[in-house]
């Protein structure tokens, strides 16, 4: 298995991180663990923070890799190199099919011209971070007795989100783009606006990227964050996405395999582990799956936080689940989902979306990946419809897993979710 990579403003800190760690388990064993490796606490034990040689890179030595169990999922390549999904829910449609998808299925989204009919519907508000910036990185629940921070998320359309959680801002798949596509003049086309620019964003810590299609990986939002946020922005990235970045300007990267981790320099306490997902990628008219793809578990000291990226279901959630979770919150996808012999193995529809809630231990799921391009077939409106009657068929309560305005916040505690304009 491959090692991860890092850019050279990362720094050499970040690759002796993964060999002292695996050198850890080998000489250690299996009984010491990653906190809450297995959804519990775990006894800290005693160690020293290794001295870093950049001021930019502080890394501690993680005590387990997961790679190294044998009852995970491994990331895996055919006898070309190029990357597969190894579970037998994965399925790609075949050219018959996409032929007819393309050429005769009828498309439901019926997406209205009229932005007033838009506006009613799935409005799109200004951000708090936009509207009074100074309250950004401010998380208090009022109502929090013992004064703990929250976990505050944003949602700004598609599958791009905004968490706040225990000291870092961490960003999901930006695209603040009108197309999802390599030109401005083609390609699917947003019905509904970013609700800020990247210039209006708060400080961003950490962009997470699922993989390399175009409305997950966009260019243009990719150059402008780096912009502005230059080299004290880290970007996580699966394997085969770091030399993307790097080409384009990009200075720290850091590219995992499934159930690697590192973390933010400064930041040790929060852990970043790619985790499996069933999809694909391709950006080229030869590049198919040549990059990996993934979703991400982060773990906080305080708070956990999934991001499911952009997947059809397999079996890897519950293994997520089992390592990683309770998490406080998820994002997870819920549209794109029709034709469902199309689309099933790529992209999950809103009762496989509950499953995936289920089983990651999410106290709370945001639904993403919805409501901002029409990349399938379905009602545009239909997703989060769809949504409610599964959580109400699993008897979950409906604020569980939950729809947001694009621009919208959220502030998620241990208590209670509160919602702020």
């Amino acid at each position: 298995m491959e090692k991860p990579a890092v850019s050279d403003r990362a720094g050499l800190e970040d690759r002796a991180g993964l060999e002292e760690r695996t050198a850890l388990v080998e000489v250690d064993g299996a009984d010491r663990q990653l906190r809450g490796a297995e959804g519990g606490e775990v006894e800290p034990q005693p160690q020293t923070p290794r001295k870093s040689s950049s001021t930019r890179s502080s890394r501690k030595s993680f005590r387990l890799d997961y790679r190294l169990e044998e009852e995970v999922t491994k990331s895996r390549r055919d006898k070309h190199g190029r990357w597969i999904n190894p579970w037998s829910t994965w399925r790609f449609p075949a050219y018959s099919t996409l032929l007819r998808f393309l050429l005769l299925d009828k498309n439901h989204s019926n997406v209205p011209t009229s932005k007033e009919v838009l506006d009613n519907e799935l409005p799109v508000l200004v951000p708090y971070f936009v509207q009074d910036p100074d309250l950004s990185g401010q998380i208090r629940s009022a109502s929090n007795s013992d004064g703990d921070p929250g976990l505050r998320v944003t949602w700004l359309g598609h599958a791009t989100v905004l968490v706040e959680l225990d000291g870092l801002n961490i960003l999901t798949d930006p695209i603040f783009s009108q197309r999802a596509s390599p030109f401005q003049f083609m390609g699917p086309k947003r019905f509904r606006g970013p609700p800020c620019t990247v210039e209006q964003l708060p400080r961003i810590d950490a962009v997470l990227i699922s993989h390399s299609h175009y409305d997950h990986l966009d260019a243009g939002s990719v150059a402008s964050l780096n912009a502005r946020f230059g080299g004290e922005l880290r970007w996580f990235v699966p394997l085969g996405l770091m030399d993307w970045l790097v080409k384009v300007g990009c200075e720290n990267v850091m590219e995992l395999d499934w159930w690697e981790e590192n973390c933010v320099p400064g930041h040790d306490d929060i852990t970043f582990v790619c985790t499996p997902a069933q999809h694909w990628s391709k950006r080229t008219a030869l590049d198919d799956n040549k990059a990996l793809w993934g979703s991400w578990s982060v773990l906080g000291p305080d708070h956990r936080f999934f991001f499911a990226g952009d997947t059809g279901y397999c079996a890897s959630f519950l293994e997520i689940g089992r390592r990683f979770g309770p998490f406080d919150l998820a994002a997870i996808p819920i549209g794109a989902y029709l034709p469902r012999d199309v689309m099933q193995g790529q992209h999950v529809d809103p009762e496989e979306a509950v499953k995936i809630h289920q089983d990651v231990q999410a106290k709370h799921s945001l639904a993403i990946h919805w409501g901002t391009f029409a990349l399938a077939y379905e009602y545009y409106l239909e997703p989060p419809v769809r949504l409610r009657e599964a959580l109400e068929q699993k008897g979950l309560e409906l604020d569980s897993f939950f729809t947001l305005h694009h621009g919208e916040t959220r502030l998620v505690t241990s208590q209670e979710v509160e919602v702020f304009d």
